[in-house]
């Protein structure tokens, strides 16, 4: 094991755990999401043998290009889409990917679910919640989220298993999480992913289910 890679990965759960506990909640209330965008196998390898399994890409052709191979390896992994989703690749997404965490609007959940019946698989969904109405980021606005889970639900027979946020990175990122958590109780969804490498302690003292960590994993990335 890259020594490194593996003392970093050991810290972020010694965290993970610890902001847990803190804020009085079951042990493993909380899983790590690993995100491993443009790193390579042999950059992801370390941290699966550390014992990770949980792994989120942000793009579906990237996903695809290395993941295959490594799944066969490591059936157990899951996979989690964590970036935006073009209906056109919905059908990749959906054969790939155990979890997609960017559904936003009406045509990705009708193309979602045109391949669930298409390919009878079913990844666990996730709608995707602009908290900052940010116009340059996805996500649904705010006063949308929960009738946009009702209509994925009732007009697109799609189960929404929780919301998912990025705050807008100059603001304190706790009232986006706490909003986050206010919709997810009004749309009767149970799964909050929020928090990344830089506010992931704060996100779970929101009730964060999920975290996504990248840098804090793999060190910090020459490009996005």
């Amino acid at each position: 094991m890259d020594d490194t890679t593996g003392e970093r990965y050991r810290a972020v759960c010694e965290r993970i755990a610890t902001a847990t506990n803190d804020a009085g909640r079951a042990e493993h209330a909380v899983d790590l999401v690993a995100v491993s965008k443009t790193y390579d196998a042999n950059a992801i390898l370390p941290v699966i043998a550390a014992g990770q399994r949980i792994f989120g890409e942000n793009k579906v052709q990237e996903a695809k290009a290395k993941w295959p191979a490594l799944r066969e390896r490591f059936p157990d992994i899951e996979l989690r889409l964590i970036g935006p989703l073009q209906s056109n690749k919905a059908g990749e997404a959906v054969a790939l990917f155990d979890v997609i965490e960017s559904v936003d609007r009406e045509k990705i959940a009708a193309a979602i679910a045109k391949e669930n019946a298409k390919q009878d698989r079913h990844p666990r969904l996730y709608v995707q919640v602009n908290t900052g109405e940010e116009p340059q980021k996805a996500g649904i606005a705010p006063g949308e989220a929960a009738a946009f889970v009702a209509r994925c639900r009732t007009d697109h027979g799609l189960e929404i298993e929780g919301l998912m946020c990025i705050p807008p990175a100059e603001e304190n990122p706790g009232p986006h999480f706490a909003l986050l958590a206010k919709i997810a109780g009004e749309a009767g969804v149970a799964k909050l992913s929020m928090g990344m490498s830089a506010d992931f302690e704060t996100a779970i003292a929101f009730g964060a289910t999920s975290v996504r960590v990248g840098s804090a994993i793999f060190g910090e990335r020459d490009y996005d």
